[in-house]
């Protein structure tokens, strides 16, 4: 797809720099260089670069300032992430001489001061883009055209008069929803959106689906004590990660109890004088307070108006080029409404990505291949690079593994084991995918995603000195490879 083409002639938009404002009620027809549809990481960015670099730029956002990352995502959830952990913390704090017994959880307490952080981040959020010169409305947001948007009422004025914006480029940036399921009493189900605006905390709760979402929340409510379940249809959690690093992972939610039924569907739903009873398709039935229906999202494209201006979508998704190009000139896509790679940081890259390439080009360069990931369980797993099955397509392998018990766990005595990997190129002897399983994995591998990254070698990390007594230092002074992967075989060395 090629560039969209710039009009030689006199533009109808107003300069760049201009000054930003609301136009009133059927004043008419507003003008931007560009023009954001959606809040969240990417559009955020994009609009804030942009209009850092001289552009005059309008925004709109639907319902939440920041996105569901802020707001019904990666926040919230980090934060019940830190809330179960403190727990633990405390559980173990006799082994260490604080002899405090362990509290019971407050859900009412952690929701209101989440929602309190979440209300701050929001405000910074809409902080950013007024003060970089960015124009703000609230409302749904339609294409009417391909340089033609109408904005209808928002739900904080719900009777305030629809308003028209041109734009010579215009983004679309709204992100994600959850995925339903349809089987008989689904409607009874939440999803993530529901699941931080609970009045209680269910102490009984089944989830639906093995993905991230799925695997969080299972261990966070666990952590909160609650009894759980998780069903979903693989064989295992966590599709796209390394299996190794899967099966680490199963092992530590059946220690901590929490009830795994692989290979299985949701049958029905029922609401019970007791609860819920949910019925997977082997039979199996689980009592349960709340079931949380976790089987993916999809981009959030309905109501866009996305036929009105021709853009071309493919099984649910805006389909893009390399430059986040639709096939219209003048309309972008990026984030997750594009379904690539479904990440915030990555989000973030495009919005940066797409303004400097329109107003004052960088040459700034992120590898999307190579992008590393972390899934916040009670234990966080975290990955960069390629897993074992990836790279054994095309290369021969040296595996270097470590297990062990962290050491935070030992007076404690509290079960279950860290687990680190290095997938090695046995020829060039670079280092082809990290992953790890374990305290501070997530902030481990975004130090190793340098070295993966940037195609360092195993031998120039078995030249770092390590750093003791830490968790991290087990990455380099894995010496003797577990074992040999090459042309399909397995072969055991250490």
């Amino acid at each position: 797809m090629s560039h969209p083409s710039e009009s030689s002639g006199a533009s109808p938009f107003p300069s760049a720099g201009a000054a930003a404002r609301h136009p009133q009620d059927g004043e008419g027809v507003q003008e931007f260089d560009l023009f954001v549809i959606g809040a969240g990481s990417g559009g955020v960015r994009c609009a804030r670069v942009a209009a850092q670099l001289g552009a005059r730029v309008g925004i709109v956002e639907r319902s939440h300032w920041g996105g569901t990352c802020v707001n019904l995502g990666c926040v919230p959830k980090k934060l019940m992430f830190y809330a179960a952990e403190t727990g633990r913390a405390i559980a173990d704090g006799p082994s260490y001489g604080w002899n405090v017994p362990l509290p019971e959880f407050d859900w009412p307490h952690f929701q209101k001061g989440k929602d309190a952080e979440i209300t701050r981040l929001d405000g910074i959020y809409v902080s950013m883009l007024q003060k970089a010169g960015v124009t703000l409305f609230e409302g749904e947001a339609q294409l009417q055209g391909a340089q033609t948007i109408e904005i209808g009422p928002s739900a904080l004025d719900p009777t305030r008069k629809p308003q028209r914006i041109r734009a010579r480029h215009i983004v679309l940036a709204t992100g994600s929803t959850p995925t339903r399921i349809d089987f008989p009493g689904s409607e009874l189900c939440i999803t993530s959106d529901q699941v931080f605006h609970l009045q209680a905390q269910p102490r009984r709760l089944a989830v639906i689906g093995g993905g991230y979402i799925g695997v969080e929340f299972s261990g966070a409510f666990r952590g909160f004590g609650s009894e759980v379940a998780i069903s979903y249809r693989s064989a295992h959690v966590l599709r796209h990660f390394d299996d190794e690093l899967r099966l680490r992972l199963e092992e530590l939610m059946d220690l901590a109890g929490i009830h795994r039924h692989p290979h299985t569907l949701p049958r029905s739903l029922e609401r019970m004088p007791d609860g819920l009873r949910l019925t997977l398709d082997d039979g199996t039935e689980l009592a349960a307070d709340q079931v949380i229906m976790a089987v993916g999202r999809h981009p959030a494209i309905a109501g866009l108006g996305l036929e009105k201006a021709g853009v071309r979508t493919e099984k649910g998704r805006v389909l893009v080029n390399s430059a986040f190009e639709t096939n219209v000139p003048g309309i972008y896509a990026i984030g997750d409404i594009s379904d690539k790679y479904n990440l915030t940081p990555t989000a973030i890259a495009e919005g940066q990505l797409l303004a400097e390439r329109l107003y004052a080009p960088q040459g700034r360069y992120w590898d999307f291949n190579q992008v590393p990931r972390a899934v916040f369980y009670a234990s966080p797993l975290a990955t960069v690079g390629l897993s074992e099955q990836e790279a054994a397509v095309d290369h021969d392998l040296l595996i270097y593994t470590s297990s062990f018990t962290p050491m935070r766990q030992v007076m404690p005595h509290r079960p279950g084991k860290a687990f680190m990997k290095l997938v090695v190129d046995e020829k060039s002897d670079v280092i082809l995918g990290a992953h790890m399983i374990g305290p501070e994995a997530a902030d481990i591998i975004q130090i190793m995603a340098v070295a993966v990254v940037n195609g360092l070698t195993k031998t120039q990390l078995d030249h770092t000195l390590a750093l003791h007594p830490t968790t991290a230092e087990e990455f380099v002074t894995m010496r003797t490879p577990t074992r040999r992967v090459a042309k399909g075989t397995v072969e055991a060395l250490g």
